[in-house]
C-alpha cells in the first residue's frame, strides 16, 4: 500500500505556479501584495456546527485550504459565505478543502446550525485559534499551503479566488517561490467594517498571562485532568512529577490540547453529562494553552506535583476482597495473536453480590483489552469450552486508561457460587517476547444491593465498509421492553472508527441523541459514565450509529484499498455497543416492596 501526505508529489491547484509564472507576475495581476517572512499555521482540531470533528492536518495531501473567518453578527456574512460557497463549487473537484472557522463568543449555536453554508463552520468556542491565526474580521480568507503548513495568501474572498483562478495547474509550491525570491504570504487589502470585527480580549491582556499561577492555576488542573496516567507506573510516557518535568514538555502540551488529543475524552459537550469526564473546561483550556504561550512561567508558591505521593496504589479502590490470577499468556515479538479465552473457577463456596471490579494489567505494551463474564461452561456442540450464550453476566474488563468504578449507587452483579469465569484477552505483539499474567480483583457487598445491575449488547456483525470511504455509516437497534434506567454507554470500533452516536427513538415519536461521539480514538475505549441515570420507558428504540474513516487519509487505517467486514482482529471492523441499565419495577413490585 503507497499513502500520500502533505509534502509527496503534489500536482494540481492553489499553491501551484505554472513553471513560467513569476512570482511578481501573479502578484500584479492579482492586485495584491507580497509581503516579508513567512508565517506557520499549526494544527488544531475543532468542531463544527453539526456536530463534526475536523483536524486541519487530516488535509495534508489537499493541494490546498482556504480558511474563511465567520460571525453571524457580520452584516457581509451571507454574501461571504456564498462567495466561499461558490468558491468551493469552483475548485472542490481539484481537491481544494474549505473551512469556516468561527471565533465568535456572541455567536449562539442555533444561528450557526441554521446557517446556510455547505462549508463546515468551526467552532472556536476558546478563540486560542483565531488568537493564533491572528483573525481581525469576519469574511478574512487564509489560503493554506499543506507542502509546508505556511499561509500564502490573506485578504478577501474575491483575492483569493483571483490566486486560485492564476495557480490551477501549476507544478511548484507557492509558499517556496515565495521564499526563493525573499518573500513572505500574499496580502490583500481587506476592507474595515466595525460589524464584522472580531473580539479576542485575551490578547490586550498578553502581560498578565504571564502571571498565570503555576501554583495556584496550572498544577491543579494537571492533578485534576492529567497526572492519574502521567505519573509513575501511569500509562503516560512521562510522569508529571514537577515544575521542571511540566516546563519542558510544555509546547508538546500545547500541541496536544490544540489538536485535544489530551487529555483522552471525546464526548460532544452537547449531548449528556457524565461523571467521569475527563475532558478540560473551555477556561482551563484557555489557562493552560495561554500559560504556555507565555512562557510556562514557575512565579510563587508551592509545587504540587513535587509533593504529590509517590507510591501510587496498585488498586486505585483499595485491596479487593478477591483477587484471581488470570492464567498466563505467553505473547510473541511479532506476528498476529489470536483471541485468548482463559477459564477460571469462581473461588468462592457462596453466592455474592459484587459492587465493583478491576484488572490489573500484566505487561501494558501488550494488553490491548480484557472482558469479563461469567457463567455456565458449555460442555458438548460448537461453544464446548467457552460459556454457554446467555447463561451469565458480565464482570466489566480492561482497556488502556482505564481503572476500577464502583457500580452505580445501589446496583450491584449477582455472581453465583460455582459459577465459571471467563476472561477474553486480546493482545498485540510490541516487538519483544514477553508473558503477560494480569488480575481481577472483586470487591463485595457486605448486604445484596437494591438493583441488580444488568448489561445490553448492540452489534451488527454483518457491516461491509467499501473501499476508499472516507465516512461510512452503518447502525444497530434494539428495543427495549421495560422501563429502565441507563448507567453507562460504551462505543467500539477500530482502527477505522470515526464517530459514533446512541440515540433513544421514544414511543410517542420523539427523539434523543443519549451519547455522540465525533472523534472515536481506537486507543481509548471509553465508557462513558452518566452523571444522572437516564430513564427509557417500555417500547424505547436504541439506535448505535458508527462511522468509519476508510480513506487514505486517515493515519490509523492499515489498508485503504479494501473493503471491511466484521472481524474480532483490530484489521477488520466491528459496530458494537455496551448499555448497562437496570429495569424498574411495576407498579405492583414497588408496592410490595415497600415503594423503593
Amino acid at each position: 500500500m503507497t499513502k500520500t501526505n502533505g509534502s509527496a508529489n503534489k500536482s494540481g491547484l492553489v499553491t501551484k505556479l505554472y513553471a513560467w509564472v513569476a512570482v511578481p507576475m501573479l502578484l500584479a495581476s492579482a492586485n495584491v501584495v507580497a509581503t516579508s517572512g513567512s508565517e506557520r499555521v499549526e494544527n488544531f482540531r475543532l468542531m463544527d456546527q453539526s456536530g463534526g470533528s475536523h483536524e486541519l492536518h487530516y488535509f495534508a495531501d489537499a493541494p490546498a485550504i482556504v480558511l474563511m473567518a465567520h460571525s453571524a453578527q457580520c452584516e457581509a456574512t451571507e454574501d461571504n459565505v456564498a462567495q466561499l460557497n461558490a468558491l468551493q463549487a469552483t475548485y472542490r473537484e481539484q481537491g481544494v478543502e474549505f473551512l469556516l472557522i468561527n471565533s465568535d463568543l456572541g455567536d449562539a449555536p442555533a444561528q450557526l446550525s441554521d446557517n446556510a453554508s455547505q462549508v463546515p463552520i468551526l467552532l472556536d468556542r476558546t478563540q486560542l485559534i483565531g488568537e493564533s491565526l491572528r483573525l481581525r474580521q469576519a469574511g478574512e480568507t487564509l489560503i493554506i499551503d499543506p507542502a509546508t503548513w505556511h499561509y500564502v495568501y490573506r485578504g478577501d474572498a474575491a483575492g483569493a479566488d483571483v490566486i486560485l483562478r492564476k495557480l490551477v495547474g501549476g507544478q511548484n509550491s507557492l509558499s517556496g517561490e515565495l521564499s526563493a525570491q525573499g518573500l513572505g504570504p500574499v496580502a490583500a487589502e481587506l476592507a474595515a467594517s466595525t460589524d464584522c470585527a472580531l473580539a479576542f480580549p485575551e490578547l490586550a491582556r498578553r502581560e498578565q498571562h504571564a502571571r498565570i499561577s503555576y501554583s495556584d492555576d496550572i498544577a491543579p488542573i494537571l492533578m485534576e485532568k492529567c497526572v492519574s496516567c502521567h505519573r509513575p507506573g501511569g500509562i503516560g510516557p512521562w510522569a508529571m512529577s514537577n515544575y521542571n518535568m511540566v516546563r519542558g514538555f510544555a509546547p508538546m502540551i500545547r500541541e496536544v490540547v490544540r489538536t485535544q488529543r489530551m487529555p483522552p475524552w471525546h464526548a460532544d459537550p452537547h449531548y449528556g453529562e457524565f461523571s467521569n469526564n475527563r475532558g478540560l473546561s473551555d477556561a482551563q483550556t484557555r489557562t493552560l494553552v495561554h500559560w504556555i504561550e507565555a512562557g510556562a512561567p514557575r512565579g510563587e508558591g508551592a509545587d504540587a506535583l513535587a509533593m504529590q505521593q509517590t507510591n501510587w496504589p496498585q488498586w486505585s479502590l483499595g485491596e479487593p476482597d478477591v483477587i484471581i490470577e488470570i492464567p498466563a499468556e505467553d505473547v510473541p515479538a511479532s506476528g498476529v495473536v489470536d483471541y485468548k479465552y482463559k477459564m477460571v473457577n469462581n473461588p468462592l463456596q457462596e453466592d455474592v453480590w459484587v459492587r465493583a471490579t478491576e484488572i490489573i494489567p500484566g505487561d501494558r505494551t501488550v494488553l490491548h483489552h480484557v472482558i469479563t463474564t461469567f457463567g455456565e461452561l458449555e460442555t458438548s456442540g460448537r461453544r464446548t469450552g467457552r460459556l454457554k450464550r446467555g447463561s451469565g453476566g458480565s464482570l466489566g474488563g480492561y482497556v488502556p486508561g482505564g481503572n476500577g468504578r464502583p457500580y452505580p449507587d445501589n446496583t450491584g452483579v449477582l455472581l453465583p457460587a460455582g459459577s465459571t469465569i471467563e476472561f477474553q484477552m486480546h493482545y498485540t505483539t510490541a516487538g519483544r517476547a514477553t508473558t503477560d499474567v494480569s488480575h481481577l480483583g472483586i470487591y463485595l457487598y457486605d448486604v445484596a444491593p437494591q438493583h441488580e445491575l444488568q448489561s445490553m449488547t448492540l452489534l451488527n456483525p454483518r457491516i461491509r465498509i467499501p473501499a476508499g470511504a472516507a465516512n461510512h455509516e452503518e447502525s444497530v437497534a434494539r428495543m427495549v421492553q421495560d422501563d429502565i434506567l441507563v448507567y453507562t454507554l460504551l462505543p467500539h470500533a477500530h482502527y477505522r472508527g470515526k464517530a459514533s452516536e446512541f440515540v433513544a427513538e421514544y414511543p410517542d415519536g420523539s427523539s434523543e441523541k443519549l451519547l455522540s461521539v465525533p472523534r472515536y480514538d481506537f486507543n481509548w475505549q471509553t465508557t462513558y459514565e452518566l452523571t444522572e441515570p437516564k430513564f427509557l420507558p417500555a417500547g424505547t428504540r436504541i439506535v448505535h450509529r458508527t462511522w468509519w474513516d476508510n480513506s487514505a487519509r486517515n493515519p490509523a487505517n492499515p489498508d485503504p484499498n479494501r473493503e471491511v467486514p466484521w472481524g474480532q482482529q483490530s484489521w477488520d471492523e466491528m459496530l458494537f455497543g455496551a448499555i448497562t441499565y437496570r429495569v424498574l419495577p411495576t407498579t405492583g413490585e414497588e408496592q410490595a416492596a415497600g415503594g423503593q
